[in-house]
């Protein structure tokens, strides 16, 4: 009997302990699970740099969280991707009220070919148009779009088309074909000016979006997307509507978001929806091969256009030649004649202008504007609209084989 009790006071016991340590097992499992569920959380909303036993963290320039970590041999990115088509419409609804087509009607004479199956008579004129795209930079009426869009400025109407369907009257306030940039005015109430954003931090992967009205009006106000596949990209394109007359274009971002024949003059965009290039062209050898102009070339043209109404191109006060332009060119030789194979040959000195005034002469070599290299008349045009006439540019040059520097003050 008395041992019936011990056996019985030790089943109760066992009993009790068994419980005790599965409900302990259940507690720990459980809060356990509650750390590394915190923990995962954490690692997905913040982007963190784990090396050894340090943590910092970084910041992501894309919607989405990438977390690097060590794994004994290196560092590993481990992507976290953000839900691209909510993004897709969240800058298509902030950048697209923004966006206007414009169409543009001009003369062109008729052809010798037109002439002679009977179309029209020799040398006569006919109107023919021209659609692009635009957007607004100014609630009060600036528009920023190609300088080919509106026919270099020789036109006899643009008409803009607005988001809201209204169409208006445009007039062309400024216009330069050598940097393919042009602002058309339009008097409307009710626009929304486009975001600028900044086109000098952008690397090759970072987001873009590209849009406009490609093909024409017909597909007007569409979108597509994709990211800058390249940097300072050199390309040669017609110039206005003659195919015989080129132009060379530096410094422009390459995209493989989708431009075609009609989105020119439209805005590429950041994940921001800030715009960070002017559309402009596209390779015609290669596919997903679009081109944009940075619009921080962009952005001292539009501020004094708003503020004086027009644009004032400061210069250097030289006439010349890009080496590399040359007929015949030939690296090796033009080294050992100039001393360089690339930069701008001074064919005459302007009187009275800022170059003169500096010391340099005709047959210098300029090789540097303010510390960037040039190799074209374009590439120096396009460093300058940053600059006002009376500003003091640095230029570096080379004379009978030896590099010299000098102040020129800009002249317009």
């Amino acid at each position: 009997m008395e041992g019936g009790k011990r056996f019985l006071t030790f089943l109760l016991v066992a009993v009790l302990a068994f419980g005790c340590g599965f409900g302990g097992s259940l507690v720990a499992g459980a809060h356990f699970r509650n750390t590394q569920a915190n923990a995962n959380t954490a690692s997905n909303t913040t982007n963190t740099v784990q090396q050894g036993n340090t943590a910092q963290n970084a910041v992501s320039e894309t919607p989405g969280t990438n977390t690097v970590v060590s794994n004994g041999s290196g560092s590993q990115i481990v992507i976290n991707p953000p839900d691209i088509s909510t993004l897709g419409e969240a800058i298509a609804e902030k950048v697209m009220p923004s966006v206007v087509g414009i169409d543009t009607v001009y003369e062109t004479s008729y052809s010798s070919s037109y002439w002679y199956f009977g179309f029209g008579d020799r040398g006569s004129t006919v109107e023919a148009e021209a659609q692009g795209t635009g957007f607004v930079v100014d609630e009060a009426g600036y528009i920023l779009t190609n300088s080919h869009v509106v026919n270099d400025g020789d036109y006899k109407k643009v008409t803009v088309l607005l988001y809201d369907g209204r169409e208006v009257e445009g007039t062309v306030l400024w216009n330069d074909s050598t940097i393919d940039l042009a602002i058309v005015k339009v008097e409307a109430d009710g626009l929304v000016a486009a975001e600028l954003g900044d086109s000098d931090g952008l690397k090759i992967g970072s987001y873009s979006a590209a849009l406009g009205n490609p093909l024409g009006l017909q597909f007007k106000f569409s979108m597509s997307q994709g990211v800058i596949s390249g940097l300072d990209r050199t390309i040669t394109v017609s110039s206005g509507t003659s195919s015989s007359k080129t132009t060379t274009m530096e410094n422009l971002l390459q995209t493989d978001a989708a431009i075609n024949s009609g989105n020119s003059g439209g805005p590429l965009v950041n994940n921001k929806g800030e715009v960070i290039g002017i559309n402009s062209a596209k390779a015609g050898d290669g596919e997903s091969m679009g081109f944009a102009i940075p619009i921080n070339i962009a952005k001292p043209i539009v501020a004094q256009v708003k503020e004086t109404g027009n644009f004032t191109r400061a210069y250097l006060g030289i006439s010349g030649a890009g080496l590399e332009e040359s007929r015949g060119y030939n690296a090796e030789s033009y080294k050992q004649q100039y001393g360089t194979a690339k930069g701008i040959y001074v064919a005459s000195v302007t009187d009275n202008g800022g170059a003169k005034a500096a010391g340099l002469q005709r047959g210098d070599i300029i090789t540097k504007v303010d510390g960037q290299e040039v190799g074209t008349m374009n590439k120096i045009n396009s460093i300058l609209v940053g600059y006002k006439v009376g500003d003091t540019v640095n230029i570096t040059f080379i004379r009978d084989g030896q590099t010299y520097e000098t102040q020129v003050v800009l002249s317009n």
